[in-house]
């Protein structure tokens, strides 16, 4: 009995890691080479896998399982599959999450296009963008000291499959290395350290990887934004961001020298002064602001394929500083509203290019269509959070507009994609604004109108009653005298035809209307000027003298028609004539400007 028990523990082990391979790699795809490139030049984590995927199976494969360790899970921003050609990608392949039984972590069923069959082999390359794992350490640091971090992961790439063949690259930011894990007896050379080739790995091998290294990239993470885009159907879409950013680095420790750090170019230098941000190509009407107002510090610079906004906050930002800003622009609606009939699809980027390497942590996205737009429903590239619709009023408007509410969290720039919003839209409500504005300044007028012409006092005013009685005198006088003074220049023009045709009756008919039109406009201005006297008005005094001074008017009129029958009759030379009848124009041209200048005092 104890001569067998060798030769069964032996089998028993063997049968064990029968069974573990069989449920590792049940449907018999093995990974024959990874190439796996650690990049940890900047304040991310981008992890590219070159995959060598074999079907060792005896059916065709449809699909294959990505993982992502425990550790790295909560950090997992981007994760995306392609199948790799000889020259270039051939195409994008479609990931949905799933779970393994008794497996931690998380995992994506990666669809292929086409099947793969048993004995075959496929190239796939897989991408992972992970945030916030370069950890500072120290966590505080000077002004004048450089910055560390640390990155732990694995060393090997974490699969359900087993892996013949496998080697790791790990590529810094800086040569300064202050320790690393040498397992394999890695090769360092300048900001690289390479690792393997290791051998038959097994499935969900994990092994610790840790690099402390200098980096002294911009650590800037966007902690919340904002993005508020509104459309309207007049040919304008206002884009605008509310922007709160922090450095994530190691904090400063100390007072901060700005006279150093202008002085010494090593002063600060993980320090961030500025950085680009990346508008569309018809991007117009940029603003970059905070709660002081504008900025004047930022440079707008206008390229073929897109618009450069370099962002200089009002100080630099170290370790655990940050600043809250808004930037915004217009945008034709055309090169991005598709329309027919009554059928419109917004096609936008969920988010804009804030910096290079972005990080977000948090986005809300509000997009405000116009009033009336119905059956509203949105495509994206990949999963949101879909709020609940809200309504935003503005100028004009009756019932709100329909506001679209999304959010998301953990963004990098592979998730810099583009949205289609599709709604239906009566176009006739395109005239309710106009309308509106129409109608309001008609309620307006038609307002001023009736309160001009109303009497809303609840008492009678004696004095503006006068006052009132008075005016309507004086515009009766006024008319009256206007009158009188033209039947003068009527009978101006009657002299001038009889020195022309000697006819004496037309002149005496003239002379008896005039007198006759006169008396009759005199006694009415004379009834006026007693009611004028009888409501106590001062102005029956002026009343008074245009009446004198018209009676001297009227005189030179009649010696002016006596001159003109003696010129007739030969009884005055003409040269005689000429000169008295300019002493009688001047003498009554004086007399109607004072009468004038009365009548302009009434």
């Amino acid at each position: 009995m104890t001569r067998h028990l060798p030769l069964l523990g032996v089998s028993a082990c063997l049968l064990l890691l029968a069974t573990l391979s069989s449920e590792a790699s049940a449907d018999g795809l093995v990974n024959e080479d990874v190439k796996r490139t650690v990049d940890l030049s900047t304040h991310l984590a981008k992890i590219t896998a070159e995959i060598l995927l074999s079907n060792q199976g005896r059916s065709t494969v449809q699909s294959f399982i990505l993982a992502v360790e425990s550790e790295l899970a909560p950090h997992l921003a981007y994760i995306g599959a392609s199948v790799k050609g000889d020259e270039e990608e051939d195409g994008t392949l479609e990931l949905q999450q799933t779970t393994i039984q008794e497996q931690s972590g998380e995992f994506y069923k990666v669809q292929l296009t086409s099947g793969l069959a048993a004995g075959a082999q496929l190239k796939v390359k897989v991408e992972m963008m992970l945030t916030h794992v370069l950890k500072p350490f120290p966590t505080h640091i000077t002004q004048a000291e450089r910055q560390l971090v640390v990155f732990q992961g694995n060393h090997y790439l974490y699969s359900p499959y087993p892996t013949r063949s496998q080697t790791t690259r790990v590529r810094l930011a800086s040569k300064t290395v202050e320790s690393y894990t040498k397992l394999g007896n890695p090769s360092k050379n300048d900001e690289v350290i390479e690792y393997g080739p290791f051998r038959d790995v097994a499935p969900f091998s994990e092994d610790s990887m840790k690099i402390h290294y200098e980096n002294n990239s911009p650590f800037l993470t966007i902690s919340s934004i904002t993005r508020t885009i509104e459309v309207s159907h007049w040919g304008n879409i206002a884009v605008e961001e509310t922007i709160d950013l922090r450095h994530t680095g190691a904090i400063l420790k100390g007072p901060f020298s700005r006279y150093d750090y202008q002085r010494q170019s090593d002063s600060g230098i993980s320090s961030v002064k500025s950085f680009k941000t990346i508008l569309p190509a018809s991007a117009q009407d940029v603003y970059y602001r905070d709660e002081i107002g504008n900025i004047s510090t930022s440079h707008l610079q206008v390229l073929d394929d897109s618009v450069e906004v370099e962002v200089r906050p009002r100080f630099p930002l170290f370790g655990g500083w940050k600043t809250h800003y808004i930037i915004g622009y217009n945008l034709p609606s055309y090169e991005y509203l598709y329309t027919l009939g009554d059928q419109y699809a917004l096609k936008m980027r969920l988010v804009d290019h804030v910096y290079d390497d972005q990080v977000i942590d948090s986005l809300t996205m509000k997009m405000i269509l116009p009033e009336g737009a119905r059956n509203i429903h949105m495509e994206t590239p990949y999963k949101i959070d879909r709020q609940e619709n809200q309504l935003h009023y503005t100028y004009l408007d009756t019932f709100g507009r329909p506001v679209l509410v999304a959010t998301k969290q953990n963004l990098v720039e592979h998730h810099i994609q583009d949205v289609v919003v599709h709604y239906t839209f009566n176009k006739i409500l395109m005239l309710q604004e106009p309308l509106l504005v129409v109608g309001a300044f008609y309620i307006l007028f038609f307002t001023v109108i009736i309160y001009v012409r109303l009497d809303f006092a609840i008492t009678k005013d004696p004095a503006a009653e006068v006052r009132m009685k008075v005016a309507s005198i004086t515009e009766q006088v006024l008319t009256l005298v206007n009158k009188r003074l033209g039947l003068y220049r009527h009978m101006d023009e009657v002299v001038n035809r009889y020195k022309q045709s000697r006819d004496t009756g037309a002149l005496n008919s003239g002379r008896k209307t005039l007198e006759a039109d006169h008396r009759t406009l005199t006694n009415e201005i004379s009834s006026l000027q007693a009611r004028l006297k009888a409501e106590g008005s001062d102005l029956a005094d002026k009343v008074g003298e245009v009446q004198k001074l018209d009676g001297q008017v009227k005189e030179l009129v009649c010696r002016s028609c006596q001159e003109a029958e003696r010129l007739v009759a030969g009884k005055v030379k003409k040269e005689a004539y000429i000169e008295s009848e300019k002493n009688l124009t001047s003498k009554r041209q004086d007399l109607v400007s004072r009468i004038d200048s009365l009548l302009d005092a009434l």
